[in-house]
């Protein structure tokens, strides 16, 4: 079995795209492929068939893979929260909720599982492609090191190190970087991969060269700089960027804790439609839809909104008569109250919430992950052509949303459950449902009815297949990868 990790100089560098392109690399060749990442740190995650929780980088690298997401994929997730709070996810299930600085004492039962972990489920492939997290040269972390280098001992796996170019600074991160490691951390790395390079990578031979001279390591080849559509780890991204208004015209909140943007990844690809992530009241101008997505601290995140003005902004353009539309935490941000009786995002509080719905929400104990189907049942006038159309997703949130009298059925889920509200006034939606615009049927229904309804011409059912289309990104990476890193140069298959 082949073992390679992908450790990076710092945070941002690319570790996560490299290693995809190496999942789907290899998975075009032939071989029985899978990817791991021992700890993630990040509110953007998934829920598998199981109902299990991990992050969405390993979802990522399963699909390039072509295999079903795991939890063991990533056995450790760790979500931020209020009040210096994280949660602890292991192997897919709510573990604990600590104090930031309590993590030394989980750490060893946590490098214990980690281990337990990676041996079980990797003998039943070809190739492991592990990634690492931020920097793998943090001497201050390197006693609490769950995810770098003590992952790559753990498996005894070859690493390849990642820098980015485009950050400036490259030979300094790598030398920097190697010179912090141990004599025998060094023995593992067998190549460096410069990445984000923009210009003409002929210029740039005579310094690779130089830099395998001094760091006496192979620098296997240089990514060039590319906007391929593969899904990023963290919300902190270019894709995020305020952007001229072409078309449709659709703002989404940027909440400081926003988990799951990754819902939106859909919309972005329609043509003519122009998908805004707004942190401040005087960008949100005049949109055609509004949605305020899921966050992993609702009431700090519903006060925020409140200080910033953006709160009231939106009640403004609800008057008007503008789409509104919540998902997870911006769903309950939607209703009359919300209720946090037991401290579980970090204080025992409450928030009274937008009026919008007839729907209150209590915090509890138990986590919902959960994947589900449902039908809109009814919706708002305008949405016409998506009454009876199937929606699936997944949910994970703590609270329970209780239904009123005056909140109408959005989503009608199995066994009469239901998974989402309108208003009386047919404007204001939301729902539980995480990946709800993953879905084309309902995807070109739910827009082209918006479009109708403000005169633009409709959006002809010619976007592909959701998953053929990502397979298709993931073949462009694999290729790009292949045309500029000689991987065999240093790792054969064994």
């Amino acid at each position: 079995m082949n073992k390679i990790m992908v450790l990076g100089t710092a945070s941002g560098v690319g570790k996560s795209t490299v290693a995809t392109a190496l999942c789907r690399y290899y998975k075009n060749k032939g071989f029985k492929v899978a990817p791991f990442k021992a700890m993630n740190i990040s509110l953007n995650s998934y829920v598998t068939e199981e109902g299990l929780e991990m992050g969405r980088a390993q979802v990522v690298q399963a699909e390039a893979c072509e295999i079903k997401p795991m939890a063991y994929m990533n056995p450790v997730l760790l979500k931020p929260s209020g009040n210096n709070k994280t949660q602890v996810i292991v192997n897919g299930k709510v573990h604990c909720t600590m104090d930031a600085y309590k993590y030394k004492e989980l750490n060893k039962e946590l490098k214990k599982i980690v281990k337990e972990t990676f041996d079980r489920f990797s003998k039943d492939y070809d190739v492991m492609i592990l990634e690492g997290s931020g920097s793998c040269a943090e001497i201050n972390l390197r006693e609490t090191d769950i995810a770098n280098m003590s992952m790559a001992k753990a498996a005894d796996a070859d690493v390849i190190l990642v820098a980015d170019i485009d950050r400036g600074g490259v030979f300094a991160s790598v030398l920097g970087t190697l010179m912090l490691l141990s004599e025998y951390e060094r023995k593992r790395v067998k190549g460096v991969i410069i990445n984000k390079f923009r210009g003409n990578i002929d210029y740039f031979k005579d310094a690779m060269k130089q830099l395998e001279d001094i760091i006496k390591v192979p620098v296997l080849g240089v990514l060039p700089y590319f906007e391929l559509d593969i899904e990023d780890e963290d919300s902190v991204t270019e894709r995020i960027k305020n952007k001229n208004i072409i078309g449709l015209d659709i703002v989404i909140i940027r909440l400081p804790h926003m988990s799951n943007f990754t819902d939106f990844n859909n919309l972005e690809r329609l043509k003519d439609v122009t998908v805004r992530y707004v942190d401040n009241v005087e960008d949100i101008d005049n949109p055609d839809l509004v949605i305020i997505p899921g966050t992993k601290n609702t009431i700090n995140d519903l006060r925020y909104i409140k200080q910033n003005g953006i709160f009231d902004k939106i009640k403004s353009l609800e008057e008007k008569g503008t789409i509104i539309f919540g998902i997870c935490g911006g769903y309950q941000m939607l209703g009359k109250y919300i209720y946090d009786l037991k401290g579980i995002e970090g204080e025992v509080t409450s928030e009274k919430g937008f009026q919008f719905l007839d729907i209150e929400t209590v915090f509890n104990d138990e986590k919902r992950t959960k994947q589900v189907k449902g039908i809109i049942q009814g919706s708002c006038s305008i949405f016409k052509s998506c009454i009876g159309v199937e929606v699936t997703g997944y949910e994970i949130h703590n609270g329970v949303t209780n239904i009123r009298d005056e909140a109408l059925v959005f989503i009608n889920g199995e066994n009469n459950e239901v998974l989402g509200a309108y208003n009386k006034e047919k404007n204001v939606l939301g729902t539980y449902l995480h990946g709800i615009f993953d879905k084309e049927d309902f995807l070109l229904k739910f827009i082209n009815d918006i479009r109708e309804a403000k005169g633009l011409k409709i959006i002809e059912n010619e976007i592909l297949d959701y998953r053929v289309y990502k397979l298709n990104q993931y073949n462009e990476l694999a290729k790009l990868f292949e045309e500029n890193i000689n991987i065999e140069r240093v790792i054969k298959y064994k």
